[in-house]
C-alpha cells in the first residue's frame, strides 16, 4: 500500500484497492479514518485549491446554512435553499463530504434519518469565506441588487405546507 501522503491516480486507486476519496479502503471493506478529497490539482495557487471545493452554486450556501443552524437534515437543507434540485443537493453534499467539509450521520431508523454538520475543515472554510461574503454584501448595497427573501424556518411552517 502507498504511503499515507502519496497521491493516488484515480485508475491506480481503483485497480489496487488503495484509499481514495471517501475514506474507505476500496475493495477491502476496511475504513480509514482520514478522508482525502477526490479532486486534487495540480493547482496554480491556494485560491484555485479553495475554489475547487466550493465551486458550484449551492456549496457556499450549504456551508452558511450549516454554520448558522448547526445540524440539518436533507429536507431542511432543501427547504432552506429554494431552487436547488434534490439531485444537485445530493451531488454537492456527497462532494462536500468527500472533501472533508461536512459530516454525514446516518441513524438506523425507518424511515432513514440522515443529519449533516460541518467538520472542523468546513468551519474553517466558512470562516475564510467571511471576507468574500462581506464583499458580496457591499456589492449588493453599492449596486442596489435584489436580495432573495429567506425561507420561513421549518418549525414555523404550516403542517403539510
Amino acid at each position: 500500500m502507498n504511503e499515507p501522503n502519496e497521491v493516488n491516480e484515480p485508475n491506480e486507486a481503483r485497480e489496487t484497492g488503495e484509499v481514495k476519496g471517501t475514506g474507505e479502503v476500496k475493495g477491502t471493506g476496511e475504513v480509514n479514518e482520514v478522508r482525502r478529497p477526490s479532486r486534487r490539482g495540480p493547482y496554480i495557487c491556494g485560491i484555485d485549491a479553495a475554489l475547487d471545493v466550493v465551486s458550484g452554486k449551492w456549496k457556499g450556501l450549504v456551508l452558511w446554512e450549516l454554520h448558522t443552524h448547526g445540524v440539518r437534515r436533507f429536507g431542511e437543507l432543501r427547504r432552506a435553499l429554494p431552487g436547488v434540485s434534490e439531485k444537485m443537493l445530493t451531488q454537492h453534499l456527497r462532494q462536500m463530504e468527500e472533501d472533508g467539509l461536512l459530516h454525514r450521520e446516518v441513524y438506523a431508523e425507518v424511515p432513514p434519518k440522515v443529519e449533516y454538520s460541518l467538520t472542523e475543515s468546513g468551519t474553517a472554510l466558512n470562516a475564510a469565506l467571511g471576507a468574500l461574503g462581506e464583499w458580496g454584501r457591499e456589492r449588493i448595497r453599492r449596486e442596489g441588487l435584489e436580495v432573495a427573501a429567506a425561507p420561513e424556518p421549518a418549525d414555523r411552517q404550516r403542517p403539510g405546507a
